[in-house]
């Protein structure tokens, strides 16, 4: 089982910075274990949408609407992914979800809403 808490979400401004923190909790594994962990976000009336991704080598990718604003990463002695989110829009506005993936186990967090102002 795979259980993920996120926290840092909140109000923010356009043109700042947030950062979200997922953390591994529970019975999970330590996420050197995951083999993918990556962040997803649900705008109101939209499809949930892939953020950013870092495998268990370091790898990252992103998604073209955030890429040279978010950055992931990965402490593994916090068992914890970070996304520090810069150069906010209101378009970012979104719940974010942490996702990870272990085996054939893909754990999803409860989410932290993120909101934009203008």
């Amino acid at each position: 089982q795979v259980q993920l808490v996120e926290s840092g979400g909140g109000l923010g401004q356009a043109g700042g910075s947030l950062r979200l923190s997922c953390a591994a909790s529970g019975s999970t594994p330590s996420i050197n274990a995951m083999s993918i962990m990556g962040w997803y976000r649900q705008a109101p009336g939209k499809q949930r949408e892939l953020v950013a991704t870092i495998s268990s080598g370091g790898n990252t990718m992103y998604a073209d609407s955030v890429k040279g604003r978010f950055t992931i990463s990965r402490d593994n002695a916090k068992n914890t992914v970070y996304l520090q989110m810069k150069s906010l829009k209101p378009e970012d506005t979104a719940v974010y979800y942490c996702n990870a993936k272990l085996g054939s186990i893909t754990g999803w967090g409860q989410g932290t809403q993120v909101t934009v102002s203008s």
